[in-house]
């Protein structure tokens, strides 16, 4: 079983939904974390949007990087610049991904626009994950 870390600024909104989806895609493949070089708690939104498709992220909590410290990963996803950019170095072979998805919780508008951002960005890392699970657990 691989352990993947999935690392963004406040573990709030982009890691969670990337845990989310990448607990559903690998399954028994792979042990899922999430951390954030700070901790927000989990977005409701990003709760909300989840729950729209039917997963259920409400239990997941943030939780700040270091407390993975004594971890071996084998792959480490950043989805956000500041997360790579402050990403703690992890001893081993660790593959490293990255991408800088959009952040949902600085949308501004009305309630509708700002979850729209929220599912535009859902959506993007659905697809990532499920390419990522594809390409990386599966191959």
């Amino acid at each position: 079983m691989k352990n993947i870390l999935i690392l963004c600024t406040g573990n709030s909104c982009r890691s969670q939904l990337a845990e989310g989806y990448l607990r559903h895609f690998a399954g028994e493949n792979a042990q899922i974390y999430s951390a954030g070089i700070e901790t927000h708690g989990v977005n409701p939104r990003a709760i909300a949007v989840m729950a729209e498709i039917g997963l259920d992220i409400s239990r997941h909590t943030s939780n700040h990087v270091d407390e993975y410290s004594g971890i071996q990963f084998d792959y480490l996803i950043t989805v956000c610049d500041n997360a790579n950019e402050a990403c703690p170095y992890f001893p081993g072979q660790v593959k490293r991904f990255h991408y800088n998805f959009p952040d949902p919780a600085k949308a501004r508008g009305t309630e509708e626009e700002i979850m729209q951002e929220f599912r535009k960005v859902r959506d993007m890392i659905r697809a990532y994950s499920f390419d990522f699970v594809e390409t990386q657990l599966k191959a």
